[in-house]
């Protein structure tokens, strides 16, 4: 597991998208301030969406919108970018959740 004061990254096909801070998690997920990246502009609507979805439980619609993310973006752990991610950002914070392998 990771520890505070790691800084993850959230990568575009044109680089940087913002960061991620880790100040803590409660296993497996971890939390933490996000710095966004003038391109996290584009993917606010997206994030806003996926985090609605989530609290609505409207399941087949968050499906898409995370493949839609998982499509076109990545995390990047310190050590280098991870297989799979679940993300939620809402303002400047985010919290997330990863494995090494994709997920089943």
């Amino acid at each position: 597991m990771s520890g505070a004061g790691e800084v993850w990254r959230l990568l575009g096909q044109d680089g940087l998208i913002g960061e991620i801070v880790v100040e803590g998690g409660d296993f497996p997920w971890l939390s933490g301030r996000f710095a966004a990246a003038p391109a996290f502009a584009e993917w606010k609507p997206l994030f806003d969406r996926e985090l609605a979805l989530t609290e609505a439980e409207e399941w087949d619609e968050w499906e898409a919108v995370t493949a839609e993310i998982h499509n076109n973006l990545s995390l990047a752990a310190p050590g280098g970018p991870v297989a799979e991610f679940l993300l939620h950002i809402e303002g400047d914070r985010a919290w997330f959740r990863w494995n090494a392998e994709p997920f089943e």
